[in-house]
This record gives C-alpha cells, sequence and structure tokens, in this order.
C-alpha cells in the first residue's frame, strides 16, 4: 500500500512577514531545502515532508481487472425482449442474475416490475430498437406474433441482429421471420420446454429445443448465437437441435395432449382428498401446471400446429373405444342376471301328429279307395263309394280326419 513517512527538515529560515499564499508544506516540497540558501533574519520553523516509500495497493483499472472486465464483456449479450408478459418475465429473471443486459417492451406498461428485475422497459419499440441490442427476443402470443413482426421497426436496428422466437409451435413462426424479416437477419427457433410453473425450481435436466434456421457465416455471428444457447446450457437445461417440422410433429402427441388433459380436468372440478394417491397428485399438479397458462396459449397450439387435429380426433376416438368396451363389459354381466336362469332351461318339444298312412286301408295307392269310419264306427256301406270311382286321386295330404 501506499505509505508515508515524515522527516524532520533542518531548520529553514523565514523571513518573518510571510506572504498570504504561502503555505509550510507547499512551500517546502517546491523549494527542497538542501537547495535554499539561509536568509538574514529569518525565523525557524519545524516543516515536514511527506516521503513515498512503497507503491502496493491495488488500482481499480490494473491488467487484471482489464482482462476480467473484457472477458465479462465478450461473454454477455444485450437481449431485448418484445412481451415482457409471464414467460418474459420469467426467461429475464436468469438472463439477468447471467450478467446480461436485458432491454424489455410490451403493450401493457411491465415499467415497475422490469424495474424490480434489473430490466430497462420502453414502452415504445422505436426507443427500444434505438438502444442496438443483439439478440431480439419474441415472446409474445402465438395469436398476435405476425401483428407484432409486421410492424416491427426492423431499419432501427443493425443488419445483423439476431432474432429468436421461444413460442410452443415452431413452423408457423419460422414462416413468418422468414417472410418479414430482411435477409441479414439470423434467425433462430426455439422453444424451452417448461414454464414459470415447472420452471420455477430449476432449469436441470429440461429440454431446451431449437433449430438454426439462419445464421451468418462469419464467427461474430456465429459466436453470439452460441452464447445466447450457452445461457440455458449454463442452467443445466437438456438441449436438442431439431427441426422445426419434427418439432410439431412430436409437441402435438405431448404438449398438446398435456395441455389437452389438464383442461378436461380442470373442468371436471378435480379437488384434492385426505386419500390421495401419487397417481391423483399427479393429475393435480397437470392440473395446476396447465391452468396457470392463458386459453390463447391452448388455442394457438391447436390452431397453429397442423399435427394438434389429428390428436385430437385420436384423443376422441380413444375415450369412445374406451365407453365401448366398459359398457361392453357391463352388459353381459346385465344379461347373465336378467336371462340367466330362463336360458339353463330345456323347452321340450311337441308331439309330432299321427301320421296319416295308419289311418289308410292296407293297399290304398295315393288315397283312392279311402275307407272311413262313421261316427259309430261302422263302414260305410258300399253306396257310400259311389261318385268316387271317376274322381280324381286324392293326396294323403288332403285328407281330413275326424
Amino acid at each position: 500500500m501506499l505509505s508515508f513517512s515524515s522527516t524532520q527538515t533542518k531548520p529553514s529560515p523565514l523571513t518573518p512577514n510571510l506572504y498570504p499564499s504561502s503555505h509550510s508544506i507547499s512551500h517546502s516540497l517546491m523549494t527542497p531545502s538542501s537547495t535554499r540558501k539561509p536568509q538574514k533574519n529569518q525565523t525557524h520553523l519545524n516543516l515536514q515532508r511527506l516521503r513515498v516509500r512503497a507503491i502496493d495497493a491495488a488500482q481499480p483499472f490494473d491488467y487484471e481487472t482489464r482482462i476480467k472486465t473484457h472477458y465479462q464483456k465478450s461473454n454477455t449479450l444485450k437481449i431485448a425482449i418484445i412481451g415482457f408478459g409471464n414467460f418474459g418475465q420469467f426467461l429475464a429473471k436468469t438472463f439477468v442474475q447471467q450478467g446480461h443486459t436485458v432491454l424489455a417492451q410490451s403493450r401493457s406498461d411491465y415499467s415497475k416490475v422490469a424495474e424490480n428485475v434489473g430490466v430497462s422497459f420502453f414502452t415504445d419499440p422505436h426507443d427500444l430498437c434505438e438502444q442496438h441490442p443483439e439478440v431480439v427476443l419474441l415472446c409474445t402470443s402465438i395469436l398476435s406474433t405476425e401483428k407484432v413482426i409486421k410492424s416491427f421497426p426492423f431499419q432501427r436496428l443493425r443488419r445483423n441482429t439476431l432474432f429468436v422466437d421461444v413460442l410452443s409451435v415452431k413452423e408457423f413462426p419460422r414462416d413468418l421471420l422468414l417472410k418479414y424479416l430482411p435477409d441479414e437477419f439470423d434467425i433462430l427457433c426455439t422453444h424451452p420446454m417448461f414454464g414459470p410453473q415447472s420452471g420455477k425450481n430449476s432449469w436441470v435436466n429440461l429440454p431446451f429445443v431449437y433449430d438454426k434456421v439462419r445464421i451468418g457465416n462469419n464467427g461474430f455471428r456465429f459466436n453470439r448465437c452460441e452464447k445466447f444457447l450457452d445461457i440455458f446450457g449454463r442452467e443445466g437445461c437438456r438441449m436438442v437441435e431439431m427441426s422445426c417440422a419434427e418439432h410439431d410433429k412430436h409437441a402435438a402427441g405431448s404438449q398438446f395432449v398435456t395441455h389437452t388433459m389438464g383442461r378436461v380436468l380442470e373442468k371436471f372440478k378435480l379437488e384434492s382428498s385426505p386419500i390421495n394417491t401419487k397417481g391423483y397428485e399427479t393429475l393435480l399438479n397437470l392440473v395446476e401446471n396447465t391452468s396457470g397458462d392463458s386459453f390463447d396459449l391452448y388455442y394457438g397450439l391447436f390452431m397453429y400446429n397442423k399435427n394438434a387435429m389429428e390428436q385430437l380426433e385420436r384423443l376422441d376416438m380413444a375415450f369412445e373405444a374406451l365407453k365401448k368396451e366398459l359398457f361392453g363389459h357391463l352388459h353381459e354381466v346385465c344379461r347373465k342376471q336378467l336371462f340367466g336362469t330362463a336360458e339353463a332351461v330345456e323347452i321340450p318339444r311337441e308331439e309330432e301328429p299321427a301320421k296319416s298312412h295308419k289311418l289308410l286301408p292296407v293297399g290304398a295307392q295315393n288315397g283312392s279307395n279311402v275307407v272311413t269310419q262313421n261316427r259309430s264306427g261302422e263302414a260305410p256301406q258300399s253306396g257310400a263309394h259311389e261318385g268316387y270311382e271317376d274322381s280324381a286321386p286324392l293326396d294323403s295330404a288332403s285328407v281330413s280326419l275326424r
């Protein structure tokens, strides 16, 4: 450290009448005693001189500090968040904790919230763009994305600014950015597969999906993209590089189905009980995680993912198939209870009537010469057969029995 020591000087003869501007210390420093010549009629004053003994204090801008400052600046970004709602605030807290400069702009006034988390808030996107952020992060809702992009003042940004979206669908924002952004701008489509509820404690092992849609070839633009991705890598996210089309295909089967079941259970009024099982607790957590998101998000997952309709139809078919299987088993049980005893009893067959040929005399053919009996049991007279000789033969089935 810087130390000083006082040394006694030889008495310096001075004139009795000193000038008002003279000072003992400054005078001694300006004119060393060894070079001054004593004058007549001078009084002797004991003066002290300061002598520098060592320079050992740490300087605020020494070499090590400059290197550290340069390293910190080279690994931090100036990030502008467009749409400072729940998810934008959720990401901004982590950005600030890692030392990044964060700007925000939104239709609603979040100036107080931004101030609390260390974010500079702007109500006008033109003022935001004049700060020349390196990264512009789109955290808008799916339904308002196109309107925001079409009205954004790109001309106030640097020519190679990196645009990043964090929407839950990927093909839709990718096509919008490719359509409206100038060719010089870089495009990175991402989707953190977590939110303020599921990621409130930690991001470790939570998936982060990204697709480098358009990144410049030079080193600066490549490194800038990697530095942004490193924000999530440093928090322990599981980094997954995947095309936008493949993401939407998988997301329809996972995220959309999850949100659908969560909202169905929410309308079912699922409530906690004193005897909750672990499976039931999982369902309650599902309702809590999905109910915190707006319906616009759920509608956007359905409207702007072409695979969502197929998943919704499959859910409906699966539910109907389950009901059919359940009611089918119930029908069998009811049938056995209602008709089981009756089906076990064997119904006897009716006796067949006596065959007609027993009434015919031997030698009678096809009903000819039919011999009948009267009520008294006597055979009819021979005259009874008169008139039958020329008649047509009778079939046995046409014989009338009495």
